[in-house]
């Protein structure tokens, strides 16, 4: 690629001017190729929406909990629905700028190259930096946005967006509410972007990426030796530091093992209290699992698998509550669209992706209620005070 022939478009997302703009610049300039800020995955769904094919296979939400990927889908889906929203809220579709690019450079016969990093591999390197009170206060602000509580008046001028001292202002603020999150959306696919339009074999290029990403790749370019590894960022990270939280949830159960044990040596009948502990547990899973809105069938898993999981750091009850909810609701491509369409707690509580996670949500929430407050109080607080009191 040569620098002094590539064209970088900036656009919104959501922008009906940006749609314009990229077909007349690919139309005048007549490129070599066009780079698109997009991964293989969302372009072969783009171009599934182009064809006008509906994508409605069943999601296996199954896969999902087992892999330990609850996280990583909910925070894309959530991220897909905000930016549909703010579509509907200005009659655009997101993408559209995409399509336009698409349809441009294939009625040209222009080669298209796909220049964004795996959108899974970002999400999770995001949620692999991000702290504790990072992830509090994120998840706190999806919250008040899905309720709309932070909802104001004024309309938002998507076109005054792109202006670089708005789009400054913007990504500082973006910097400090979540910096690491902020590291790897914006900085880390700065870096990428701009090493994979350097890896290109053409001379004339028109690259249409997020305004956001325009001044970042743009300072790369101009520094090439600044340009880190592009393999080290598609690996996914391991999370840094000592996860203290996780150690203190695994002493726990720990603790509960040493307090009966020594009951034992210690010539206290514990048979009583190893009942109580199975009892408590299971009816706390039970119930958090059925207040939560799950079928009869994924409370009594929730339950029986409770004081198991108790014991096993690793292992959750409301992954099992989940996983047997998914089999009764099954997800859909359209049960994540229908998320745009939201505008109740009615229509949240029809949405099965919704309702399998409150089940999980539900059933963790009540055994941890009996692992924190009923099990010490009832069970291990009177045995400790028997064998040291």
């Amino acid at each position: 690629m040569r620098r002094e022939c590539l064209t970088i478009i900036g656009t919104a997302h959501v922008s009906e001017e940006s749609v314009n703009e990229v077909k007349d610049a690919i139309y005048e300039q007549h490129p070599d190729v066009v780079a698109i800020e997009l991964d293989r995955g969302r372009y072969t769904k783009i171009k599934k929406q182009m064809m006008g094919i509906e994508d409605d296979e069943p999601i296996s939400v199954t896969r999902i909990i087992k892999e330990n990927k609850v996280g990583l889908f909910f925070t894309s889906t959530l991220l897909g629905y905000f930016q549909s929203k703010i579509g509907a809220d200005v009659d655009v579709a997101p993408g559209s700028e995409m399509i336009g690019a698409i349809e441009a450079s294939e009625d040209l016969q222009i080669p298209i190259a796909l220049i964004d990093r795996d959108i899974n591999t970002t999400l999770q390197r995001a949620l692999n930096k991000m702290g504790f009170m990072e992830k509090a206060k994120f998840a706190y602000g999806l919250l008040l946005s899905i309720f709309g509580f932070d909802d104001e008046e004024e309309d938002i001028d998507i076109e005054e967006l792109k202006n670089p001292e708005n789009l400054d202002d913007l990504m500082e603020m973006f910097k400090d509410e979540a910096p690491s999150v902020y590291e790897v959306l914006v900085h880390e696919r700065d870096a990428y972007l701009a090493g994979r339009l350097m890896q290109l074999p053409y001379d004339k290029v028109v690259a249409v990426v997020g305004a956001g990403h325009k001044p970042g790749i743009e300072r790369y370019l101009d520094n090439p030796e600044s340009l880190p590894n592009l393999r080290e960022l598609e690996k996914i990270d391991e999370k840094n530091g000592i996860p203290w939280a996780k150690i203190i949830l695994a002493m726990i159960p720990i603790l509960f093992v040493v307090i009966f044990f020594l009951a034992y040596f210690n010539g206290i009948n514990i048979t009583g209290n190893i009942y109580e502990f199975i009892v408590i547990s299971m009816v706390m899973g039970f119930i958090g699992s059925i207040l939560s809105g799950s079928k009869i069938q994924s409370a009594i898993v929730g339950g029986l698998v409770a004081p198991l999981t108790i014991i096993h750091p690793l292992l959750a009850a409301g992954w099992f509550s989940g996983l047997t909810e998914a089999k009764y609701r099954k997800v859909r491509q359209s049960d994540i669209k229908n998320l745009t369409k939201i505008e109740s707690l009615r229509d949240l509580w029809e949405n099965n992706i919704f309702r399998i996670l409150l089940v999980v949500i539900g059933t963790n929430l009540g055994v941890s209620i009996a692992t924190l407050v009923i099990l010490p109080s009832q069970v291990f607080i009177p045995l400790f005070m028997q064998i040291f009191g």
